[in-house]
């Protein structure tokens, strides 16, 4: 017979819920994001064959979250790492072939609480394209810049100049010229094209 011990237990495997987990990836990486704030007792096991595994709890009442699923291919274990982190959970996975996946997943279809990562996607185009020189900036950290004052660049401060514009401006009689310079390149060839 199962005690209250047990049943709690019971209970807490079969309530537990899936964390938002957002994906991206590289030719020879897959990057992992589990959103899960404040996670305590966080298990990781990624296998060779691609088994993927996570479990934590998060909250007051200690509310059990898991993940388990299969890759698309195999991975590289011992050159893949995690950090757990105030917010989230992130983990590189290093494919154990350089090349893309069709998919995250082994299976078909696409869990709910599995979403794309947008701000790290990049397509396999731009891979080859950002290895001349990123277009995104990488990883390139923007607080160890020398930028000077925030208060210096702050558009949206009155700075009084309204006493000095024209008078044809204040009433709005603004007119602009348009040039075959100011449409941006390609904008004639997608207009002739539509």
């Amino acid at each position: 017979m199962l005690g209250y011990k047990d049943n709690v237990n019971l209970f807490s495997l079969l309530s537990s819920r899936h964390p938002t987990t957002k994906w991206a990836q590289r030719s020879d990486k897959v990057f992992i994001t589990i959103e899960l704030p404040d996670a305590k007792n966080v298990k990781l096991t990624l296998q060779p064959e691609g088994r993927f595994y996570f479990s934590a709890s998060s909250g007051s009442d200690n509310t059990p979250y898991e993940i388990d699923f299969e890759l698309y291919d195999k991975v590289n274990v011992e050159e893949s790492k995690a950090a757990i982190g105030l917010r989230n959970v992130c983990y590189l996975v290093k494919k154990a072939e350089k090349k893309w996946w069709s998919r995250l997943l082994k299976q078909g279809g696409k869990p709910v609480f599995l979403k794309v990562d947008w701000d790290k996607w990049i397509d396999e185009d731009d891979e080859k394209e950002s290895q001349f020189g990123d277009p995104g900036y990488g990883d390139m950290d923007f607080s160890k810049l020398n930028m000077g004052d925030d208060d210096e660049f702050d558009v949206d401060a009155d700075n009084g100049d309204d006493d000095h514009m024209e008078e044809g401006d204040k009433e709005g009689d603004d007119k602009v010229e348009e040039s075959e310079s100011s449409a941006p390149k390609g904008h004639e060839e997608a207009q002739a094209k539509a």
